[in-house]
């Protein structure tokens, strides 16, 4: 049985709680491999609509086991209340398991993303404020908590006086803010020990297990390819690994165990935060995509950038992840557009790019060579083949596969996890 990575292919935002959910019964765990709870997964069950932040989208789906593992940073007051929330609505959670390697967001993670945002004016980033990066940055630095260090309450201490002794510094002597008590983080969170306890594994060892016993694993990314801190639009990128070769450092898996990378891309473009966009649009145009598709960030509740659908971006996020099937959301959106522009090449300085150009510089001046194709005006919502699709939405997608450097397996027309159509098995 395989081993799968799912990811996203643009910026975020794709929809790919709803490719997880389209594997359902299929899989017996579902993995969380990088960032935070920086960004959410929106899965709508029947009536019920679940927006995930931390945890990863399989956690409502019945018999899966749910994974938060190593290459994630935990939040754990977050954690809690999103699992909290679940209960509350019905939902089993007592499956989940985290890696005793995750690395924890602290209080100080979450006011020193919030002030060195603010000290950057206009070159900020676009960080969601919630301590992700700083966490990785104490990560790298080797002065980061991880869950283990929960249980011992002496290793515990020791470590957060230590990074309190450098960033206390820079709080009040730079940012003219208090010192944070390493008490008062130290106790904070051994309030959450025996609550985590049960939890917290060896989930690298977990994995393996899983996968030599023959069970499906789906290994599901945060963020998108264009925010991977290595091959993103640096710096304006996340601050983890959210390519598919992210899953395997991030889990403690081996790569020759990865069967399939499925990468859900939008029918058009969005994106949320600064850094360059090509195909961004600030036209009416613009203004319907957003209205009609509801761009507005699960965590962050910012209104997304708009623009039409990106080739180049999507042959690169094809490139750098290997993938093998493509899942196209939102088709339902462009339902009633005469004509649907596709940026299919760029131009940069008089000259035609037909690819995401290695230069930031150059990325940020490229300006799209647009490809028109005819619309349709029917309701797609209903269609669950390929056939009941109109013929000009049919076209579309054929155009945007034969020119996106995969193949497309199953198309959103809805946001209900049944508003879709499946062209080829993603696990086959």
């Amino acid at each position: 049985m395989p081993a799968a990575v799912l990811i996203g292919a643009q910026w975020g935002d794709e929809g790919k709680g709803k490719a997880t959910d389209l594997l359902g019964s299929r899989l017996d765990y579902v993995v969380k491999f990088n960032g935070g709870n920086n960004a959410g997964h929106t899965v709508v069950v029947g009536d019920e609509k679940y927006a995930l932040h931390l945890l990863p989208s399989g956690i409502l789906t019945p018999g899966v086991v749910p994974v938060i593992a190593n290459g994630v940073v935990v939040d754990i007051e977050v954690l809690f209340e999103e699992l909290e929330g679940l209960e509350s609505r019905g939902v089993d959670v007592s499956k989940l398991r985290v890696s005793a390697n995750a690395h924890l967001i602290t209080q100080y993670h979450r006011t020193l993303d919030k002030v060195t945002e603010r000290f950057l004016g206009s070159r900020q980033i676009g960080t969601t404020g919630r301590g992700i990066g700083p966490a990785y940055a104490d990560k790298i630095n080797r002065v980061g908590l991880r869950m283990q260090d929960l249980f011992d309450e002496n290793i515990l201490r020791q470590k957060v006086e230590g990074a309190l002794d450098q960033k206390n510094h820079l709080l009040v002597k730079v940012y003219n803010r208090r010192a944070i008590g390493v008490d008062e983080v130290v106790d904070d969170l051994l309030g959450y020990v025996e609550r985590l306890r049960p939890m917290v594994t060896d989930t690298s060892l977990l994995l393996h297990q899983a996968l030599e016993r023959g069970e499906t694993v789906l290994f599901e990314g945060g963020q998108a390819t264009m925010l991977d801190v290595d091959h993103g639009t640096y710096p304006f990128v996340t601050s983890s690994n959210a390519t598919s070769g992210g899953a395997v450092t991030g889990s403690g898996i081996a790569p020759n165990r990865i069967d399939r990378v499925i990468a859900v891309v939008k029918a058009y473009t969005t994106r949320v935060g600064a850094g360059p966009f090509p195909t961004e649009l600030f036209d009416e145009w613009g203004e319907f995509l957003s209205e009609k598709g509801h761009e507005f960030g699960t965590t962050t509740g910012r209104r997304r950038r708009t623009g039409w659908y990106d080739a180049p971006i999507a042959r690169y996020a094809s490139r750098v992840n290997g993938v093998t099937d493509f899942v196209l959301t939102k088709l339902d959106v462009l339902t009633g557009l005469e004509r649907i522009p596709v940026a299919v090449a760029y131009e940069v300085d008089g000259q035609r790019v037909d690819e995401v150009p290695v230069s930031q510089s150059d990325f940020h001046h490229a300006t799209p060579v647009y490809e028109e194709f005819p619309g349709w005006q029917e309701d797609i919502s209903g269609a669950r083949s390929f056939e009941e699709l109109p013929a000009n939405a049919q076209a579309y997608v054929r155009a945007l596969e034969a020119m996106s450097g995969s193949r497309i397996s199953a198309i959103g027309v809805g946001p209900g996890r049944e508003e879709i159509v499946q062209l080829h098995d993603l696990l086959d």
